[in-house]
């Protein structure tokens, strides 16, 4: 059984670059996303790799889904902390509070 690893943002961006890097070491891996579905679905389709949609933000969301990869891939033992909230704004022009 290969050790299994959560990428938190994992289906889009550098998080899907992790989740591929990590699967192809060997880790079966489950990628979460918060909110786009179809390229959810279509990093899916093209890696293989299972999705998991929640919102890092919820605790309760968090652990219900690291309970359903759990059942489904087995003990987590790589988490990739890879999701952020982004208050886009060009970089000389954010705010004190966006930076908090």
């Amino acid at each position: 059984m290969s050790k299994v690893a959560i990428v938190t943002g994992g289906s889009r961006g550098i998080g899907a670059a992790i989740s591929v890097a990590l699967k192809n070491a060997g880790y079966s891996v489950a990628a979460n996303y918060a909110g786009n579905d179809e390229a959810a679905q279509k990093f899916k389709a093209e890696t293989g790799i299972p999705v998991y949609k929640w919102s890092v933000a919820d605790y309760e969301a968090c652990t219900a889904g690291i309970k359903q990869v759990e059942a489904d891939l087995g003990p987590v033992s790589v988490l990739v902390n890879n999701a952020g909230i982004t208050r886009d704004a060009m970089f000389h022009k954010m705010t004190p509070a966006q930076w908090k």
